[in-house]
């Protein structure tokens, strides 16, 4: 059987640098990848890797810069890396007005 995913309005924004999201805080990651939370500096240690990260239902991700942050029909919150974004998501703003405008010529 095949099924077509029903759409559904989510909220966005894309992540850039600290700060563009409140959900978004530094984390440590370390060797084997797991993300570590606190703001503890001292964990940057013994090969520990300061990452920006953001907590899902699956645990901490990591978040890059471009990385679009959803918000789920639920709350929940996760990461989008931006081509998988623009693939499967598509803008539910109304277009804007385009102004009328007409060319008048000026009498010279």
């Amino acid at each position: 059987m095949k099924f077509r995913k029903k759409p559904v309005v989510i909220e966005a924004t894309q992540w850039h640098q600290n700060g563009d999201h409140p959900e978004v805080v530094r984390g440590w990651k370390d060797d084997g990848g797991q993300i570590l939370v606190s703001d503890n500096p001292a964990l940057n240690v013994y090969g520990r890797v300061a990452v920006s990260c953001i907590k899902t239902l699956e645990g901490w991700h990591e978040v890059t810069p471009g990385d679009w942050i959803i918000t789920g029909i639920k709350g929940e919150k996760y990461p989008c890396k931006p081509d998988i974004f623009a693939a499967t998501h598509e803008s539910a703003e109304p277009e804007s007005e385009q102004p009328l405008t007409k060319d008048i010529e000026t009498p010279i």
